[in-house]
């Protein structure tokens, strides 16, 4: 059990409704629903009397209540005395983020630092990884979030978490693949809608089915993620993209898509940063929140990662 658990818990109970404490806390329904069941198989006892008018505190409930609102009012007061006594971070951060990651976590990051940080103006930059990394060599970025692994050209890569990649098309298509894991291999046949040469995800789709004993042809060449989806959605052909990027029309019945690979094929994330000077302490504070919103995203179910999650050869 965690403060995060205790803080949507006492949530819960004051708004006597898990509905509502959804709405306050920007979390799905059915991941508080699992916070409190966890809760309660931890403790052997209910906490929650569940009705269909909403919850009320058991004994149990209302004890755990109280101790938790004590815990966290407490804890929130230690960390608040610790910020005090260091210098509060200030000044520019210019971060840039692929759209695929974008999408997800540039307005939780946003209002995180706006919380933590009120003293940080935060730019976000939206593009594919290829313009990302090509700022990041200008020096025209403090942070960057890309898909490749960057050594030299003054620059500091480091991987943070794993996603896995999926074959996509409309629904219904004649050609579409049979079964599932689809065969690197037999996408080259396919009509590709895919990112340039110099975008990460392309290189690895290169060399994936490179590995596998083909080559891709003729490719559709498209650098925009919402362009991509856009035309394959219209029946233009097949793409490649994160599970992650195509869960929400997929689970509209706009697309569908099939594993690529055995195992399955995946990508790695990179938090990537200028080598030649030193971080400012601004830059060091969004890069901490980038990860620990990242981790926040995983735990809740709004970011999928397939069966990835936070790199195990991520160190801050």
């Amino acid at each position: 059990m965690d403060f995060r658990q205790l803080r949507y818990f006492v949530t819960i109970a004051e708004a006597q409704s898990f509905s509502r404490a959804a709405m306050f806390l920007n979390v799905a329904q059915p991941a508080l629903s699992l916070h409190v069941r966890n809760m309660e198989a931890e403790l052997g006892t209910e906490l929650l009397i569940r009705t269909p008018q909403g919850v009320t505190p058991t004994e149990a409930g209302t004890l755990l209540l109280d101790r938790a609102r004590m815990l966290l009012a407490d804890f929130e007061s230690a960390l608040q005395e610790v910020r005090d006594l260091a210098e509060e971070p200030a000044g520019e951060v210019h971060i840039g983020l692929p759209g695929t990651i974008s999408e997800l976590l540039s307005v939780p990051l946003i209002l995180k630092v706006r919380e933590r940080h009120p003293k940080i103006h935060l730019r976000v930059a939206e593009a594919m990884s290829g313009f990302v990394l090509s700022w990041l060599q200008e020096g025209d970025l403090d942070l960057g979030l890309i898909y490749t692994a960057v050594s030299g050209h003054g620059l500091r890569s480091t991987p943070v978490l794993t996603e896995e990649l999926r074959l996509f098309a409309a629904p219904g298509r004649a050609d579409a693949p049979a079964s599932e894991p689809v065969d690197p291999a037999t996408i080259a046949a396919l009509p590709l809608i895919l990112p340039g040469p110099t975008h990460g995800l392309r290189a690895q789709m290169d060399r994936e089915v490179e590995a596998a004993g083909s080559a891709l042809g003729t490719v559709t060449e498209v650098d925009s993620y919402n362009a991509i989806k856009d035309l394959v959605a219209r029946g233009a052909g097949f793409s490649v993209l994160p599970v992650n990027a195509i869960a929400r029309e997929e689970a509209a019945g706009e697309l569908q898509s099939w594993t690529l690979g055995t195992p399955p094929i995946r990508r790695t994330v990179h938090i990537v940063q200028p080598e030649g000077r030193p971080a400012s302490k601004a830059a060091l504070a969004v890069r901490a929140l980038c990860v620990e919103t990242l981790e926040e995203l995983i735990a809740e179910g709004r970011w999928l990662t397939g069966a990835g999650a936070i790199s195990e050869s991520y160190t801050p």
